[in-house]
């Protein structure tokens, strides 16, 4: 079985968003445990959270992945927004125990001017402080474009951030289609090669979920704009490539593509019936 989801709203509670998840025939998806502009969060309901488990279980979802705010930066030059980004993480995951046996994504910042030793070891240092041996959340670190003074448009940038962290089995990668693309990595025509470079440098046993997405630019861009599925420099037969390789179909799937909700369906749909035959 394939894992195909979206990014989906949590804005009228994690229970709806279920139902919606289901509205779309995804088995997967993505959500943000608070404000994805700000840091401010709800309190959790018990009982919401339950009805979603429930349902969860009997669609037979695989596993899902949460998402961390995009005003996180853990490599900040500023004391005050590292010690934000790691409050931030840590009020996160007390939520996702509430959801046991997920993932929690999140981009690893940007270093400003510091340097990538500077910034990897910035976020080593919040991971280390913030997670817990008894957490039943993995911890992802994502691929990013490169753009900037972006951590995570290279493999070994991320290698370098996992090496620090004391609890190893609480950390993984979350692989997105553009942004690798975006970085450099051929994911359209060279799908092995970036895998067989993904394994040597990171593991490909560290790799936990992907974000599936078409890109607006071509390889190397380092820009990170995202297009919708078959509409960008990927293209269809590349998102669906990715997507069948026998070394990544067991893993979940989460379309971040310029799409409100039914718009992601129709991008579902349109991947089941491409993955149909294989």
């Amino acid at each position: 079985m394939i894992y195909l989801g979206a990014h989906l709203s949590s804005a009228g509670g994690f229970y709806k968003m279920g139902l919606a998840a289901v509205g779309i025939e995804a088995n997967t998806f993505a959500f943000f445990c608070r404000n994805p502009r700000g840091s401010r969060a709800k309190a959790a309901d018990p009982a919401d959270l339950e009805k979603l488990r429930g349902l969860l279980r009997e669609g037979q979802f695989g596993p899902l992945v949460a998402h961390a705010p995009y005003i996180m930066n853990p490599c900040s030059k500023d004391e005050g927004i590292r010690n934000l980004a790691a409050e931030i993480m840590a009020g996160d995951l007390q939520l996702m125990e509430y959801l046991p046996g997920n993932y929690y994504n999140f981009h690893p910042g940007s270093h400003v001017g510091q340097g990538v030793d500077a910034g990897c070891r910035m976020i080593g240092d919040m991971l280390n402080r913030v997670l817990r041996p008894d957490q039943n959340t993995v911890v992802l670190l994502e691929t990013m474009a490169g753009k900037g003074s972006e951590i995570g448009g290279r493999f070994e940038e991320l290698r370098q951030i996992l090496d620090m962290v004391e609890l190893q089995d609480k950390v993984g990668v979350c692989m997105d289609t553009c942004h690798v693309s975006d970085a450099g990595y051929d994911v359209r025509s060279h799908l092995d090669d970036v895998l067989e470079e993904f394994d040597r440098v990171i593991g490909l046993e560290r790799l936990k979920a992907c974000h599936i997405n078409d890109s607006m630019n071509p390889l190397g861009a380092r820009k990170d704009r995202h297009a919708p599925i078959g509409e960008g420099t990927i293209g269809l037969e590349g998102i669906v490539g990715f997507i069948t390789h026998p070394k990544l179909r067991c893993l979940p799937f989460i379309l971040e593509t310029p799409h409100d909700t039914p718009g992601h369906g129709r991008e579902i749909a349109l991947l089941r019936r491409e993955i149909g035959e294989r």
